[in-house]
């Protein structure tokens, strides 16, 4: 462009006019430099830059208002701010949207487009899916922290029977607390494990006694030891439900539902035997009880409490609907079309194995999952290729679907130590700010101490005019005392 069709600022409080379509502004972003035009800026007036145009008229007081310096004599707005970034913002004035490129934190990127006034519309729908886990991890590592420090810290105004309360809840439930504590999650689960042995062992005819009906029942020993860990669950429950801080929720909690399903079926069992038999024949009773010993299995997914591996891998899977979806829907459709083909292949065979098409579902079957019992198989040189091709069809449509489902399980488990780390460096920042401030318990960043901004300036007293809440602007996800700064949201 012609450098004569465009035209300079004005002196700042100046009378002189100048159209906006043709002014020159230049902007010094963290030291890049860039030349922006007014017939570009008008397309968003409500922009900060844009707002730059019309500044000139209103003084220096205007002008610090919008910028960090600014220089007279190069007429250049100056800018402490992300200039990475600010490449990325600039793109609304050009194309209408704003990607933001990788490598930038995207909780900063955010902070950024809310100096430059660029509403979020803007972003396009691939980053926003990054800002939102973005928050996601924040609030969080947020929510973790303000665990940790609701453990730590003691209210004086609460009763006695409230610290009780809370003491052995944090007792029961982190194990990480104390010695103690984690002695006990330790016997906890060395428990569970010791009666998922002894239902084991009770099934085996050589461990089991005869008793007076001439019927084979569990050894006394197993039971006695079955009925100590049935106690230790029971007290467990009981101490955690009147410890826990919201009963509904606890009541409701899976794991939580686990545990009862884990020692009701002893205690219905022991009704049964007793009472039940006034009420209705024996045999009956001994039915129940059989099907109620066989819910003790469900004791097993109590070790998912005391391990993150099985937690994490409960979340890859029920992250991963999708894939195992597809996962049964490309078995369905082999297991139609291949047993449909080997019943139509096998009927010349005088012996032939297969009889019906639905019988023909259970040769399908283990033949695609790679099992192959031998009870049922093709005699026919089509129905043995039919077989081979059902195997391979088989082999690749239950590894297609695995990548994935691994991928969410790394990603979930790396995800968890990385959160750990950072609540960690979290309560290190704060604890070197409290220790940094002189205050026993402040954990303010040092954004909190910052003095007001004056409401009016007089003269250009530039240097003194850098305003550190343009770049270190804070996010209240904690509480009011405990806020995240621009620098540690990138941590």
């Amino acid at each position: 462009m012609d450098a004569s069709a465009e035209q300079s600022l004005p002196e700042p409080g100046s009378q002189d006019s100048v159209a906006g379509d043709d002014i020159e502004i230049v902007v010094n972003v963290g030291g890049v430099r860039q030349v922006l035009y007014g017939d570009l800026l008008s397309q968003y007036p409500e922009t900060r830059l844009a707002e730059l145009i019309d500044c000139l008229a209103g003084g220096y007081d205007t002008i610090f208002s919008l910028c960090d310096d600014y220089d007279p004599g190069k007429r250049e707005f100056y800018f402490d701010r992300d200039p990475d970034a600010f490449k990325c913002v600039i793109e609304v004035y050009y194309f209408g949207e704003v990607h933001m490129k990788k490598g930038i934190c995207p909780i900063c990127f955010k902070n950024e487009m809310d100096f430059w006034k660029v509403d979020l519309k803007f972003l396009d729908d691939c980053c926003k899916s990054h800002l939102s886990e973005k928050r996601e991890e924040l609030e969080e590592i947020a929510r973790r922290v303000q665990l940790i420090l609701d453990d730590l810290g003691v209210d004086a105004a609460e009763g006695r029977w409230r610290r009780c309360q809370k003491c052995v809840w944090k007792f029961l439930e982190k194990p990480e607390s104390s010695c103690p504590a984690r002695v006990v999650a330790v016997l906890s689960f060395l428990l569970i494990l010791v009666s998922s042995v002894v239902m084991c062992m009770g099934t085996i005819p050589e461990l089991q006694v005869v008793d007076a009906e001439g019927n084979r029942v569990e050894h006394p020993t197993l039971e006695n030891v079955e009925t100590a860990c049935i106690g230790w669950f029971t007290l467990e429950y009981l101490l955690r439900l009147f410890s826990s801080p919201n009963k509904l929720h606890f009541a409701l909690s899976f794991m939580n539902i686990v545990d009862v399903l884990a020692i009701l079926p002893f205690y219905v069992s022991l009704t049964l035997t007793h009472l039940g038999a006034r009420m209705m024949e024996l045999t009956n009773v001994q039915q129940a009880v059989q099907a109620l010993r066989i819910m003790r299995i469900a004791r097993i997914f109590k070790l998912a409490r005391h391990s993150s591996g099985l937690q994490t891998l409960t979340y890859a899977l029920k992250r991963s609907f999708k894939e195992l979806g597809l996962l049964l829907m490309y078995l369905a459709v082999g297991i139609f079309v291949f047993s449909a083909l080997g019943y139509t292949m096998e009927q010349s065979h005088p012996e032939t194995l297969f009889k019906s098409i639905p019988q023909s579902f259970w040769w399908a079957i283990i033949t695609m999952t790679t099992v192959g019992y031998g009870d049922i198989y093709p005699k026919t040189t089509l129905g043995k290729l039919n077989a081979a091709i059902s195997f391979l069809c088989g082999v690749i449509a239950i590894a297609l679907p695995i990548h994935p489902i691994i991928n969410n399980f790394v990603r979930y488990y790396n995800k968890q130590r990385v959160l750990e780390t950072a609540a960690k460096h979290e309560l290190e920042l704060m604890e070197l700010n409290s220790s940094s401030e002189g205050k026993p318990g402040g954990s303010r960043s040092d954004l909190d101490t910052l003095p007001p901004e004056p409401a009016a300036r007089e003269g250009p007293s530039w240097g003194s005019r850098l305003k550190l809440s343009h770049s270190d602007t804070f996010i209240p996800l904690l509480t009011e005392k405990h806020h995240r700064t621009r620098l540690q949201s990138c941590k």
